[in-house]
């Protein structure tokens, strides 16, 4: 066993990949390190193949590295008190339901995880999605008249905790499991949504980690890390993050901070990168140290990003403070051409609405963001891109008013921008 054994199991974790290790099960480390938690996670390998049995071979123990800027900080992790399989061990993780200690169950399963599959019956064993399992074990904490979980999932889709409510209803329904089994998911249960950021290198391959031990799952992450759950006020009452200096906000206005992080974060990517690569440069990291891109990024985030959005602005400087420090991690390779996939999609989503907005309260345009569309525009007429055919081939033969006029690109009619574009490219 990995986990001390006065811990008490409390926590039941679908994935044993490097995100969760290095993400909620550090956090957890820490939280049993500084307070008097002391809880357990036992991990649910959520897919038939998986890495649970390297992780058991190692008693669920293994060493976390954070490196960025601030340093190294090494931490040896032993929250994992077991690995359980439900493919191999069906009843095993069943058993799971009969423990009343188990108050949370945290996952990340991809984003495609959390999806409703008719074909999944309640008597397979297991069911193969990962809601179609989660479903089997609540339906044998139902029949034991045990009460329900916390759900704290890490899926990187908006509203994760209502989509996995609606899989396990729908579930519910196509089973025939009964009104009172409803009635306790909903009246026993809380699926908080959240919101996840870290950057995880996972295992470091190709160095010479040096440890006093054997360590196959070495596990490296950025320092950062952010966990934002809307749904659950109480959550610090029961672990006690906020006592350990951990990025934990508990909310009732989660899209803020997912608006925050899109336009801050995403926006200053994808307002950068056609142009770092118009002019040469390689990855994020290259572009933080040059003097002309550091100071287009801070003039995209700083004088036209945060003065559109609705957090206060301390908190928003402080964000992008962070994010310019993740930039320039000597530990990361962030190559441009792969956050330049699909930019046509990315702009839309992450840097439209700021000049929109920014437009909308100062009644002007926000000169670099435009700038930065003018060289999206510039950066598709070259052969750097990759992005959907048809999307390709329009936005290198149009001219700049039919690329603001096409609706199919920007839900709307940008021809407004046109003269202002136009001073950057033709």
């Amino acid at each position: 066993m990995g986990a001390d054994i006065k811990m008490k199991e409390k926590i039941i974790q679908f994935g044993e990949g490097g995100f969760l290790r290095g993400f909620a099960d550090w956090m957890i480390q820490k939280v049993n390190d500084n307070t008097d938690f002391s809880g357990s996670v036992v991990v649910v390998q959520p897919i038939e193949n998986g890495m649970c049995d390297m992780l058991s071979k190692q008693n669920c123990v293994y060493t976390h590295i954070c490196r960025g800027l601030e340093g190294v900080e090494v931490q040896k992790n032993n929250v994992i008190s077991r690995c359980v399989k439900p493919y191999d061990e069906f009843d095993e993780y069943l058993k799971l339901a009969a423990n009343p200690d188990f108050r949370f169950v945290i996952s990340n399963t991809t984003e495609a995880g959390i999806v409703f599959s008719a074909e999944d019956k309640i008597t397979d064993t297991p069911a193969k999605s990962f809601p179609g399992k989660l479903t089997q074990l609540l339906k044998k904490r139902f029949d034991l008249q045990l009460g329900g979980f916390v759900f704290l999932p890490c899926e990187l889709i908006d509203k994760n905790g209502e989509n996995l409510k609606k899989c396990v209803l729908q579930y519910a329904d196509l089973w025939d499991l009964g009104n009172d089994f409803v009635e306790w998911i909903e009246k026993e249960n809380i699926f908080c949504n959240t919101l996840v950021d870290r950057i995880n290198t996972g295992y470091p391959k190709n160095e010479n980690i040096e440890l006093d031990y054997e360590d196959n799952m070495i596990n490296t992450s950025e320092y950062f890390h952010l966990w934002v759950i809307e749904g659950y006020n109480e959550l610090f009452r029961e672990i006690p993050f906020d006592k350990c200096n951990l990025n934990v906000i508990l909310t009732d206005k989660l899209e803020m901070y997912r608006t925050r992080k899109v336009r801050i974060l995403n926006g200053a990517h994808t307002s950068l990168v056609p142009y770092a690569l118009l002019e040469g440069f390689d990855t994020v990291k290259s572009c933080v140290e040059d003097e002309g891109m550091n100071n287009h990024i801070k003039k995209c985030v700083y004088h036209e990003i945060i003065p559109t959005l609705d957090l206060p602005e301390e908190e928003l400087k402080e964000y992008a403070d962070d994010v310019l420090k993740r930039f320039a991690n000597p530990y990361i390779k962030h190559y441009l051409s792969s956050i330049a996939l699909n930019s046509v999609s990315k702009f839309k989503v992450r840097v439209l609405p700021s000049i929109k907005e920014y437009i909308n309260r100062f009644n002007k345009v926000p000169d670099t963001l435009i700038f930065s569309f003018a060289k999206l525009i510039e950066f598709y007429r070259t052969d750097m891109t990759n992005d959907d055919a048809q999307i390709t081939a329009f936005m290198k033969n149009a001219t700049v008013k039919e690329i603001l006029q096409n609706e199919n690109l920007w839900d709307e009619d940008l021809s407004y921008l046109e003269s202002e574009i136009k001073k950057y490219v033709n």
